[in-house]
């Protein structure tokens, strides 16, 4: 067993961490105090335009679309495996406010992406996928409705029914991640184009909505924990009342729906999950400079037993971690993300946890600055917390995973 990366992941790991050096970490306050004084909270801050470019540039571009995809030109990606593109995952994960966005790495385009590429016609690429892959546009993923448990993804109320040439689509989501950026040209809605359907799983489908489609409003920005979380383009409440599309935008075929959503979430779990780790190395890293810098009662935070037991835990917990994440990259890579379905659902359980437990020792550790926007450990704190819940609760592939344990011993 190799635990070497290979040379390919080695020289563009190198690459990355001197981009995040040069010209990321010092764009966050850059990028704050440009915010400010943006229209909308909501635009993009040119620092964001100018680290895209620099990206661009340098290679590091949709290094997420692995080479199973086969899209040609190298405009499309770096044809990379999970498995080298986990370690570039995990530094974009040390500020997931803007990395992500400045390699076009960010959800919820890259689940978008992998979905228009997959399940695409000839057509809907075209339109759609090929700006999204230049960075051009945003989109957002419209599944999470208010009004009904969405971690069960066939109570979905919204209807997608069939009129002649067009389909009409009517429901309320809310959470739409990237729905508030004005970037986002392209909706992907789920929903029920045969709610009295025998197979609870086979009455979804989905469809695209274009962003300026008459009946589609966008109602208002959803804060997480009090953040609005720019980085994603916000998350929005939606409501699409009578909206009229062209049949050409179903995707896939009609009843698909629930397994392409299945398709999507495999790869966005693990990337999820990948930054969570180079979220938890950021922390530990600001514990231990906070920890030999500040002194109380006679000496340095370092020497105090409980800080060295938080950072001592951390350590093991992150390096864990790393290990299962890995290993479930390969195994998408070599079985498929099927094969891999207990690593996906057992990391997504995992990393969430356990990196908001490291995160909020890292906040302790900082006391009043910790819950401060002077540091980025409150905002990390909320993202990992919520992550709990995004593409399904923990509680959700709780069940899966021991009904599959279970099943041997039936």
């Amino acid at each position: 067993m190799d635990f070497a990366f290979d040379a390919r992941t080695e020289e563009l790991r190198d690459r990355l961490l001197a981009f995040m050096d040069t010209h990321v970490y010092p764009a966050e306050a850059v990028a704050e105090e440009q915010r400010a004084a943006l229209a909308s909270p909501w635009d993009t801050p040119p620092v964001v335009e100018e680290l895209k470019a620099e990206a661009r540039r340098q290679g590091l571009w949709n290094l997420f679309l692995t080479d199973r995809h086969g899209l040609p030109g190298a405009e499309h990606g770096a044809g990379l495996t999970n498995l080298q593109y986990a370690p570039l995952a995990e530094i974009t994960g040390r500020s997931p406010q803007l990395a992500p966005t400045a390699l076009n790495c960010a959800a919820p385009d890259t689940g978008n992406m992998e979905l228009l590429a997959q399940f695409g016609t000839e057509e809907q690429r075209k339109r759609w996928l090929e700006p999204l892959l230049a960075g051009e546009i945003r989109s957002a993923f419209a599944m999470t409705e208010p009004e009904v448990a969405s971690s069960d993804a066939t109570n979905i109320g919204t209807r997608i029914e069939r009129d002649g040439a067009d389909y009409v689509v009517t429901g309320r989501k809310w959470y739409i991640s990237g729905a508030m950026n004005p970037a986002c040209e392209i909706f992907i809605v789920m929903g029920k184009t045969d709610p009295e359907g025998a197979d609870p799983r086979r009455q979804q489908s989905m469809i695209l909505v274009p962003r300026d489609a008459p009946g589609l409003t966008v109602r208002r920005a959803m804060r997480v924990y009090g953040y609005e979380d720019h980085s994603h383009g916000g998350h929005a409440e939606v409501v699409l009342d009578g909206v009229r599309v062209p049949a050409a935008h179903l995707v896939g075929e009609e009843g698909g729906g629930f397994a392409i959503a299945q398709a999507r979430l495999g790869p966005g779990r693990i990337h999820h999950c990948m930054r969570l780790i180079g979220m938890a190395e950021r922390a530990i890293e600001l514990m231990c400079r906070r920890a030999v810098s500040r002194t109380a009662f006679g000496g340095p935070l370092a020497r105090q037993g409980v800080v060295q037991e938080w950072i001592a835990d951390s350590r093991v917990a992150v390096e864990q971690l790393r290990l299962l994440v890995l290993k479930t990259a390969w195994l998408m890579d070599t079985v498929g993300n099927r094969g891999a379905h207990t690593e996906i659902q057992a990391i997504k359980i995992a990393t969430p946890r356990t990196v908001a437990g490291i995160l909020d020792k890292a906040v302790q550790l900082h006391g009043a600055g910790g819950v401060s926007q002077d540091f980025p450990l409150a905002e990390l704190w909320a993202a990992a917390r919520t992550l709990r819940l995004a593409d399904g609760p923990d509680e959700v592939h709780q069940r899966s995973l021991a009904r599959r344990e279970l099943r041997r011993y039936a």
